[in-house]
């Protein structure tokens, strides 16, 4: 798995992408349709609000958008 990814991003010319940073897109895009965020740690796996965190990074403009 691990070498197939590398090829992919090799190929795709994607630079200093590692799976690992999938983790934290995935995340982002979920918070997108879950505004819980007790559904998102439970989707994710995260046990802890702050491991949560480390992993969701929402965009200002999100947010401000969920305060109009």
């Amino acid at each position: 798995m691990k070498k197939a990814f590398e090829r992919a991003v090799k190929r795709a010319n994607l630079g200093d992408l590692h799976f690992h940073d999938l983790r934290h897109e995935g995340t982002s895009r979920l918070a997108e349709k879950l505004d819980n965020v007790l559904e998102l740690s439970a989707v994710t796996g995260h046990k802890t609000l702050s491991m949560l965190k480390r992993y969701y990074h929402p965009r200002a403009r999100d947010l401000a958008r969920k305060l109009d």
